[in-house]
């Protein structure tokens, strides 16, 4: 009983916690911390880094990350548009400040077999 209690108070923290989901993200991208955004990919997801585009594993994903912090470390981020009202769905806009650039990363996250994680991602030069 007591482990049944305990399991639906930690379901609950989760559920609780979801809407913060592209805040935790934006976090990990103000950080450069890669090995915390591969936690939130998916196994196969669409991504557009700059001149790379395509679908690829997690794990190509995350050296397309390296690589790009590499050559742009991390300054300041900051959410300029964020949905997280849908349950299965999540879609945010982040503003990456750079050493050598300001660039828009967008991401949309979905809910795949309970777990949220990221679909796309999309880094372009600002424009503006």
């Amino acid at each position: 009983m007591k482990f049944t209690i305990t399991l639906f108070f930690l379901l609950m923290a989760r559920v609780s916690f979801a809407g913060d989901i592209v805040d935790d993200i934006s976090t990990y991208f103000k950080s450069g911390n890669v090995s915390e955004i591969s936690k939130y990919l998916s196994s196969n997801l669409e991504l557009n880094i700059l001149d790379k585009e395509g679908v690829y594993t997690a794990s190509q994903a995350q050296l397309f990350l390296k690589d790009f912090f590499a050559k742009y470390p991390p300054k300041n981020v900051k959410i300029i548009h964020k949905v997280v009202s849908n349950p299965s769905y999540k879609f945010g806009v982040i503003l990456f400040n750079s050493t050598k650039g300001i660039f828009r990363i967008s991401l949309e996250i979905k809910n795949i077999n309970g777990n949220f994680s990221i679909t796309q991602i999309r880094i372009e030069e600002n424009k503006d």
